[in-house]
């Protein structure tokens, strides 16, 4: 029975769809202090969040069980990725789901700030009929600059169009053709900012975009720009933008979201010309729906390992044909755990290629595989695809994938080298016509072999005798023979063995195999 927590306010029709699930219970508890948490998070297999709760690294290490960090939004600013990833912990959130609810909340607020909306309606509240006072601008044939062209910022752009503006758009890590299709002009952010008649924030927090809207960038725009914030707080440097309303630098403003919630001291609250709201971006039925049965769906799916579903920290994409891919990723993985075992010291360097129609897609997850395979043995915490290479750059171990085209003789051909200090290993694997994984080459020798429970890997000089010698040994120790491939290159040269056991060698047997003179070296690999 998976147990998961949630600790922020989820919709019920999220909470209806867990009551129906049969695997699974959960407790919500919007009241925990970071010190409870801490507490009781041992128990649970999975986290669901909003923006209230802080999950830290710390959180993330008292989570023993903790498998997935769900958060039932777009931004994950209170959620550290890079701990849940180093703890292998899938990190997920849901960023279409309040999409229409966020572009729709910018325009209300681009809309009530340019008609003086908020203090009209306070005015006439009081008794007073001030129409001279809220004389207002209108939207049409005005400039929009949009900061963050995904989802929702593409939302806006089409909404902002039909009121008559013209749309530019400033995100580095999208393709100019996605604007062209939109009608929308794609351009630097220094060329952005001296045109905008209104401004609007759509990124995500990073390291590059904190506090981006500045002292710097503010005097970049355009005098008596208005600026409009739903995405996250801090993106502006609240400070900064108080003292250009304050000097009608900027004409106005209006905010969604603060550095702090709620906010406390903030600069922002005593500025003029600002049109407050407390986070209400997702504050929808309908999105507060979408985003509860959303996350709810994906949390379940993610633990019942059926699909990671808008997973951030996946080092590959994870939607539902990672299915596909499970073959491939559980050959690499056989092999990292062979290549391990193969390598007399701590292996450097590692290198997958992928051959094949489907190379592109599978080469990514079946080199995260293949990290695994060669790290679980030798680590004390648990090593997943989420983790792997987060944990092989940790240990100085720099890693190249490469796809390529099929080769002759296989639809799919998974090559991985692994390199230490004064040696190397490669094996070729591939998944026959049966769905079973094979390996058919280790270094330059060819083989068919089955890489499957334990396995006893024999180097041996190719005399006459020392098959004899090496069955002798293991019917001494009683220990059964499941299979045996031998391979050598020409007679009186070195021979290679890989021989699958019915279970794990006694020491003695080893011993034994290494006083036989033509043995030259043996290695025990548990997959």
């Amino acid at each position: 029975m998976f147990r998961i927590l949630i600790t922020d306010k989820l919709g019920d029709a999220g909470l209806q769809r867990l009551e129906e699930a049969e695997d699974a219970a959960y407790e919500m508890n919007t009241d925990l202090s970071r010190e409870e948490l801490l507490e009781v998070i041992p128990g649970y297999d999975a986290l669901i969040v909003r923006s209230g709760t802080k999950v830290d690294a710390g959180v993330l290490e008292a989570g023993e069980r903790l498998q997935v960090v769900g958060r039932a939004g777009i931004g994950v600013d209170n959620i550290d990725v890079r701990a849940a990833t180093r703890r292998g912990i899938v990190v997920m959130n849901t960023p279409h789901a309040n999409a229409v609810a966020t572009a729709e909340q910018t325009m209300t607020l681009m809309l009530a700030l340019s008609r003086h909306t908020a203090p009209a309606h306070a005015s006439l509240k009081a008794g007073e009929w001030r129409r001279s006072d809220f004389v207002g601008v209108e939207l049409y044939d005005k400039i929009l600059g949009i900061i963050g062209f995904g989802r929702i910022g593409r939302l806006v752009a089409q909404r902002a169009q039909a009121f008559g503006m013209d749309v530019l758009a400033y995100d580095p890590y999208v393709p100019e053709e996605v604007g062209q299709e939109m009608g929308v002009s794609l351009v630097p952010l220094e060329e952005l900012l001296p045109q905008a008649d209104y401004l609007t924030l759509h990124s995500v927090v990073t390291p590059e975009t904190e506090k981006m809207i500045n002292a710097g960038t503010i005097a970049q725009m355009k005098e008596g720009v208005r600026l409009v914030n739903v995405a996250r707080g801090k993106l502006i440097d609240e400070q900064a933008l108080a003292d250009a309303l304050q000097s009608g630098a900027v004409a106005g403003a209006a905010v969604d979201v603060y550095s702090q919630e709620p906010p406390q001291d903030n600069p922002m609250l005593q500025a003029p010309k600002v049109l407050h709201t407390p986070h209400l971006g997702a504050s929808t039925i309908e999105a507060q729906r979408a985003v509860a049965t959303e996350i709810v769906a994906q949390v379940l799916d993610a633990l019942r390992g059926g699909g990671f579903r808008n997973a951030l920290n996946m080092p590959f994409p994870a939607g539902p044909e990672v299915a596909a891919a499970r073959p491939f990723m559980e050959l690499g993985e056989k092999m990292g755990a062979l290549l391990d075992a193969l390598a007399p010291d701590s292996i450097r360097q590692v290198e997958v290629t992928v051959e094949g129609d489907q190379a592109d897609d599978l080469v990514r997850p079946v080199a995260a595989a293949v990290l695994k395979g060669i790290l679980q043995r030798s680590l004390s915490v648990p090593v997943n695809d989420i983790n792997a290479h987060l944990l092989a750059e940790d240990r100085d171990i720099t890693v190249s994938q490469t796809a390529g085209l099929a080769p002759a003789d296989y639809p799919t051909l998974v090559s991985s080298r692994a390199r230490w200090e004064g040696g190397q290993h490669t094996l070729t694997g591939a998944l026959f016509g049966d769905g079973r994984p094979r390996i058919v080459q280790i270094d330059d020798a060819q083989v068919n072999a089955s890489p499957e429970g334990t396995v006893l890997i024999i180097r041996s000089d190719d005399t006459p005798d020392v098959l004899g010698q090496v069955g002798t040994v293991f019917a001494a120790y009683d220990v059964g023979i499941a299979a045996w491939h031998m391979e050598r290159k020409e007679p009186g040269k070195e021979a290679f063995s890989f021989v699958n056991l019915d279970g794990v060698p006694p020491e003695g047997l080893l011993q034994a195999l290494e006083k036989i003179p033509a043995v030259t070296a043996l290695n025990v690999a548990a997959l």
